[in-house]
């Protein structure tokens, strides 16, 4: 069972979903695949929502990775509910944390 924040919405687990079975991903490959159904314009937003929250790595020119972080997520090993950009940046030499309520998706 996964446990999403408030800030998260369902593209954001397509995205993670597709940016781990193709271990990187560009916007416009993930909106044209036919896996993550939206915009490329929607799906660059949400990789950047995700990269502020830990859970994605953006390398440049458009490519992301998932992060060990956002493994974890997908597992149901972490909880995003309570996450603060701020918190999972400061918590980046001492790993990912879980904590909070939970809310599945």
């Amino acid at each position: 069972m996964r446990y999403s924040g408030d800030w998260m919405v369902l593209a954001d687990d397509r995205i993670l979903e597709y940016i781990r079975e193709n271990e990187s991903g560009r916007p416009t490959a993930m909106a044209n695949s036919g896996v993550v159904r939206y915009s490329r314009q929607y799906i660059h937003q949400r990789c950047k929502k995700l990269v502020e929250y830990g859970l994605l790595q953006h390398l440049g020119n458009g490519v992301y990775i998932i992060t060990d972080r956002g493994e974890r997520y997908l597992d149901g090993e972490i909880d995003t509910s309570e996450d603060a950009p701020d918190e999972v940046e400061s918590h980046a030499d001492d790993g990912p944390s879980a904590s909070g309520n939970h809310e599945q998706v």
